[in-house]
């Protein structure tokens, strides 16, 4: 298959159906949200969020969340059900579609903001931009961007001081290691991991070296690293890999902090709070 272009941040707008079944659908989404829901219980106290390990600093106020190409907005949606003033943007007008009949089903218009527009180009269409957010989310589009490197300083100025983010990207590591399972040699001596035209693998998968040198440039510090689905896509049958749907979850969730499978997560979620 023709390779997707490098010169071009990824649009979903021809995928936004598939992108929903097979990502944020079935028990891989599940996974996703577990994961998720996890390290905010365990480290933000903002409902529906709230540590009960930090009572005294639970955050009852409405806050204001960014989900930077949240697409569907299918973890971001759980703030404004809460109360929480929620923006999605996107530039995949399709993906924000899909958000908008959540939106409408539940009644969360006065809760939900939906902008159609690239991440860089926010301030542009919110002129309150400015004032910053108490959370920040962007979950699995720094892959998909031809310049990856300006995503976190651009996150980063949206964020206010004391404000959280929260953070996910393609984890490269994961894929060379499928591949080396598949016996998929000559990918892996050609560094070939850029997914094809029409292919939900994403252009620039990340190293988490890198990742992680670009956070300790930045007024952040990191709460929490999460792999997300650490053995899951290594299970080859489809059969067993969707057997045991709740122990596959508590499992992933056990080993999802420890290390070596928290590595070898298809994807790493980061948790810092700006200084």
């Amino acid at each position: 298959m023709t390779k997707q272009p490098l010169n071009q941040d990824r649009n979903f707008d021809d995928l936004a159906k598939r992108f929903k079944k097979n990502i944020y659908g079935g028990l891989k989404g599940d996974i996703r949200l577990a994961v998720l829901n996890r390290d905010f219980h365990q480290h933000i106290p903002v409902a529906p969020f709230s540590s009960d390990k930090t009572p005294s600093a639970k955050i009852d106020r409405p806050l204001r969340i960014l989900d930077a190409g949240g697409g569907q907005g299918q973890f971001s949606l759980q703030f404004a059900r809460a109360g929480h003033h929620v923006v999605i943007c996107d530039i995949s007008m399709e993906m924000l579609k899909l958000a908008e009949e959540v939106v409408a089903q539940e009644s969360l218009h006065d809760n939900v903001q939906l902008v159609n527009c690239a991440i860089q180009d926010l301030p542009a269409h919110l002129p309150n931009t400015t004032d910053g957010f108490d959370v920040v989310l962007c979950h699995a589009v720094i892959e998909w961007m031809t310049e990856p490197h300006t995503l976190l300083p651009c996150l980063l100025s949206y964020l206010k001081p004391s404000g959280y983010l929260s953070f996910t990207y393609y984890n490269v590591n994961s894929l060379i290691y499928k591949n080396l399972l598949r016996t998929n040699f000559k990918k892996i001596i050609e560094k070939d991991f850029g997914g094809s035209r029409g292919s939900l693998t994403p252009i620039n998968p990340m190293a988490p070296a890198t990742i992680d040198a670009w956070l300790a440039d930045l007024p952040l510090h990191v709460l929490n690293r999460s792999g997300i689905r650490v053995f899951h896509d290594y299970i080859f049958d489809h059969d067993n890999r969707e057997r045991e749907p709740e122990n596959v979850i508590a499992l992933e969730l056990q080993y999802s902090q420890q290390e070596p499978f928290l590595s070898l997560g298809r994807y790493i979620h980061i948790l810092a709070i700006k200084h």
